[in-house]
């Protein structure tokens, strides 16, 4: 029933992605190629999800080895958009990654 998931930053993931509910909405979106928004931490459920294998991604890089463990290729840029999945690194690059978060939305 959902056209996106858009994943919270901040410490809140650690904590979201205990949750089964959670990691099964972000693989449902994964596999129906549906928008996945992720900024900051928020790359921790998408490991647990274990949804990163060959993404391009970005994040804080404080979880760059993280990122990267579960198969992702991490770039330290703004904003990084692999196909329907759209991630930013932290809170200043929110207005870059809200335009590219809508564009997505949009199409």
């Amino acid at each position: 029933d959902y056209d996106a998931i858009l994943v919270p930053g901040g410490w809140a993931p650690d904590k979201i992605r205990r949750f089964p509910e959670v990691l099964k909405m972000v693989q449902h979106m994964e596999e129906n190629k549906k928008p996945i928004g992720q900024i900051c931490h928020a790359g921790w459920v998408l490991i647990s999800a274990k949804v990163l294998e060959g993404k391009k991604v970005t994040s804080t890089p404080g979880i760059r080895d993280d990122m990267e463990n579960a198969g992702a290729t991490w770039i330290d840029e703004p904003v990084v958009v692999d196909g329907h999945l759209v991630s930013a690194r932290r809170p200043p690059d929110l207005p870059q990654y809200g335009k590219a978060f809508a564009d997505l939305l949009a199409k």
